[in-house]
């Protein structure tokens, strides 16, 4: 297995100046999803291409976040053993739950790295998942102007790379608390919330959840199953977002930069 960055070297060209250097390129490889139920059955969930790195809470994140086991219910996540190619030890990750197992009939079994729910397209289903979510927390105008900021300081690897989305959770106050990075915007946002699931600290309804890119339906929906009631971009949320994020009663900022930032819905959380 990679790591999240490597060293490449590169034909550059600047208008008439061509010269041969090193570049470093985020790390993208295919990491398969299994869990084991309280049978002892193990059932391959999906494929997603991911930046290596923080792979066992991606591993929990997406499956809280896309329904399949219920928070709180995880007894052991690992490496798998059974693999036919050794190369391939650290790009299966087993997630081994106390509790029941829901596996949907309309999740496709590979993912890339751009896509989110990959043929779950049901509101429903979303709102079946999510707990209700809260009319708080409240957030200054100030604090969330400054929290993009914030989520670049803490992107490490795209400072070396360039090539990676980041989702960072925040307080109400506007302190950064936890940032992971991914090839995958969605990915990214399980690895938040596979930190908190395996911390036992879901749902996260005194939290705010800011990405580094747009705002699709699938980190809607994600931050929903998660009980983050507030979520901001930016740049810009989809038309299926905003009608979600809506619906499920949450607040939803777009193009959070600079001194300004638009709210689609939920503004009663944001202060001044």
């Amino acid at each position: 297995m990679s790591g999240p960055a490597s060293r490449r070297s590169v034909l550059a060209v600047r208008g008439a100046d061509r010269r041969t250097k090193h570049d470093r390129l985020a790390g993208e490889e295919p990491m398969e999803v299994r869990v084991t139920g309280p049978d002892g059955a193990t059932e391959a969930v999906a494929v997603t291409m991911r930046t290596p790195g923080d792979d066992f809470e991606l591993a929990t994140g997406f499956l809280v976040t896309e329904g399949v086991i219920v928070p709180g219910t995880v007894s052991r996540v690992a490496y798998c053993d059974d693999v036919e190619r050794e190369d391939q030890r650290f790009n299966v990750v087993t997630v081994r739950t106390r509790g029941p197992v829901t596996l949907g009939a309309d999740r496709a079994h590979a993912m890339t790295s751009a896509c989110g729910i990959c043929g779950t397209t049901s509101l429903d289903a979303v709102e079946v998942r999510s707990d209700p979510l809260p009319d708080g927390p409240a957030v200054a105008a100030e604090a969330l102007l400054a929290m993009p900021g914030l989520l670049r300081e803490g992107q490490r690897v795209f400072e070396a790379t360039g090539g990676l989305h980041a989702a960072g959770l925040f307080s109400p106050d506007g302190r950064l608390l936890l940032v992971r990075e991914d090839i995958g915007r969605h990915n990214a946002v399980d690895k938040v919330v596979g930190a908190a699931a395996l911390a036992g600290d879901l749902p996260l309804h005194d939290r705010l959840l800011v990405v580094s890119g747009r705002a699709g339906f699938e980190i809607v929906q994600k931050a929903a199953v998660a009980g983050i009631p507030v979520l901001a971009a930016v740049s810009a949320p989809s038309s299926l977002a905003a009608d979600a994020a809506e619906r499920l009663g949450m607040t939803l900022v777009g193009f959070l930069r600079g001194d300004g930032y638009n709210v689609y819905c939920g503004a009663g959380r944001i202060l001044g």
